[in-house]
């Protein structure tokens, strides 16, 4: 049975908490009118869409994510000071060969990672930030918000300060510390205000970028493109998705990813709303679930598609 992106996630949060980081070459967000070329967009994939293959062969699989045409990827997969079974130095060595950046990555910051006792990060943090920093990443994802912390307003606050601390650790390595969410941000309530606002309002933004994964709110409720209006400037990267209705619905709210363009989700729209007013230049393909295609031919067809949108 396919491990969905929630389970997957889970896992790796109560194995370890570590996190991925990304280099600190923020960009400034951009609030005015531009052309259809923007040099400093980066379209990357996430490698989760290719995780079957990443597991089995993760050389050949990127070898022929390259020769699809992307130049940027994002991790899902970093445990116990290795990615895809690779040491952080030998794994940028694969890229590099290949002409990829791992711009970004994805590692849970769960409580684990932060020492209530002595009010520092764990050693396993500290490694998986210095670990990110050597595969050249330029900005660290948490993929998940711990249970705990969606039940207790006050002590999601307080970790919520440990996400800005995390900014700081990884600022001290050329690094940004980001979020990235899921779908619970947006169906779960305390103090009568959704997760997603109160991690919005309680992070500062120098210090913690957000990845709006565009996608996976869809079912419960969130639009992107509202979002996007409420947060001007606040949406360094972009899960660059769509979603179909469907029985096997990745996030268990009736929907799953599709071909870009092919779903309900508005994803050019949404996309161009990014890169205008969002602050949006990192644009990260995800497709989860495929129907007729393999993996590798829907991160062709995705790529194909975001260069016809003019990415």
């Amino acid at each position: 049975m396919q491990t969905s992106r929630r389970n997957f996630l889970k896992k790796g949060a109560f194995a370890m908490a570590g996190a991925t980081i990304l280099s600190n070459k923020i960009l400034a967000s951009a609030t005015g009118n531009f052309s259809s070329h923007f040099p400093d967009d980066h379209v990357g994939l996430q490698l989760y869409s290719v995780r079957t293959d990443m597991s089995k062969d993760p050389l050949a699989t990127l070898k022929q994510v390259a020769g699809i045409g992307y130049k940027y990827v994002e991790h899902a997969s970093y445990m116990n000071r290795k990615f895809y079974n690779y040491s952080p130095t030998e794994f940028k060595k694969v890229l590099d060969d290949l002409g990829l950046k791992m711009i970004s990555g994805h590692t849970v910051l769960g409580n684990k990672a932060w020492d209530e006792a002595t009010h520092q990060f764990t050693d396993e943090w500290k490694h998986t930030v210095e670990d990110a920093a050597t595969v050249g990443q330029e900005y660290v994802i948490s993929p998940w918000l711990d249970e705990s912390y969606r039940k207790d307003y006050d002590g999601l606050l307080r970790f919520l300060d440990v996400f800005n601390k995390s900014g700081e650790l990884c600022k001290s390595h050329g690094m940004k510390f980001g979020y990235h969410n899921h779908n619970f941000e947006f169906s779960t309530t305390l103090n009568n205000m959704k997760l997603y606002d109160i991690i919005l309002q309680h992070t500062d933004p120098k210090l913690v970028a957000q990845q709006l994964d565009i996608g996976n709110m869809y079912g419960a409720g969130g639009r992107a493109d509202e979002i996007i209006k409420q947060y001007p400037g606040r949406f360094e990267l972009m899960h660059v998705k769509d979603e179909i209705k469907s029985a096997k619905s990745e996030m268990g709210d009736g929907y799953e990813s599709t071909i870009l363009g092919a779903g309900v989700v508005g994803t050019k729209e949404i996309a161009d709303l990014g890169r205008k007013t969002g602050g949006t230049r990192q644009f990260i393909v995800e497709q989860e679930s495929y129907q007729d295609k393999t993996p590798i031919e829907a991160a062709k067809e995705d790529y194909e598609i975001m260069k016809k949108w003019g990415y």
